[in-house]
């Protein structure tokens, strides 16, 4: 049996969490992936897939081997574009993670075109605030916002700077009055981004050394564009990105307060990052939809 057609039928169902939805991918029926993902396990004498009616997850074994075997099949279709001098034209399926309203904001409108100038690139785009395992999802490319640091067998490439403002809508400004110092900010309701601390803190930079503070507010939720509809409405102050707001600013529907502060939940050194793996450096199909992004973001 095709040792590649085991490990292409065994990372699809790893991806996707079911063999039907493998073999739809594939165009073949279900119990031929399930023929070859057995064939695999038995001449690897090991379990890859914890199987149950409910769902399909990853052993331990599996997991080490799924990592593995996505990098084989990324580099044999890199073997393979290169061989047909088809390096320049990116081919085949992309998979993506983003956040939520970064992508309905800025990839969204930016597909026709991706599409259109690279007709035989396939997209799959997995929308989620929470930070994407790229191995366990066998995802190629992951736009993420902060500062990824160094991280072992993953290459992070800038694509734009990221600024936070503390805004309001001036029926609450007018109700409830401005901060005029970082410490006011305690006793203002203040909408929060459920980052998974059970200690909300925003950190604010003026011309001196950043100040913590623990900030309290009767809304928690984990997705900008809701927090953005919440502050519009006068529910208080919330820490949202310049790139989500700024019609708003210019509008006139919200306004900044602490302008003099640079602000953040948590560290200050942030942007918008492309991250993927280290052994995909170069391919073609990451670098044309960074490099569109990159341009879409500026």
């Amino acid at each position: 049996m095709d040792r590649f057609a085991e490990l292409k039928a065994f990372c699809l169902v790893a991806s996707n969490g079911g063999f039907s939805a493998a073999a739809r991918q594939l165009g073949v029926a279900t119990s031929s992936v399930t023929r070859l993902v057995d064939a695999l396990e038995q001449r690897l004498a090991a379990p890859l897939l914890n199987r149950s009616t409910r769902s399909i997850t990853l052993t331990d074994s599996g997991r080490a081997y799924f990592e593995h075997a996505t990098h084989i099949l990324a580099a044999l279709d890199e073997a393979d574009d290169a061989a047909a001098g088809r390096d320049a034209e990116p081919a085949g399926m992309l998979r993506i993670a983003a956040p939520v309203t970064l992508a309905i904001r800025y990839i969204s409108p930016m597909l026709p075109e991706l599409t259109r100038r690279h007709p035989r690139l396939e997209l799959d785009l997995r929308l989620s605030d929470a930070v994407t395992n790229l191995v366990d999802e066998a995802i190629d490319v992951a736009i993420r916002i902060g500062n990824p640091g160094q991280q072992p067998n993953l290459i992070a490439r800038k694509l734009a700077g990221h600024q936070r403002h503390i805004v309001a809508s001036p029926a609450y400004l007018a109700e409830h009055g401005a901060p005029q110092t970082p410490q006011e900010l305690a006793r203002h309701n203040c909408l929060l981004f459920a980052y998974g601390s059970s200690r909300p803190t925003w950190r604010l930079r003026g011309k001196e050394l950043a100040t913590e503070v623990e900030v309290h507010g009767k809304l928690q939720v984990n997705n900008a564009e809701m927090l953005r509809q919440a502050a519009l409405s006068g529910l208080g102050l919330a820490l949202l990105p310049g790139w989500l707001i700024q019609p708003d600013l210019n509008a006139g529907k919200l306004m900044t307060v602490l302008a003099g502060y640079q602000a953040n939940p948590g560290e200050m050194d942030i942007g918008i990052y492309a991250v993927y793996p280290a052994n995909r450096r170069g391919a073609a199909k990451i670098r044309a939809f960074t490099d569109m992004l990159a341009v879409t973001l500026e």
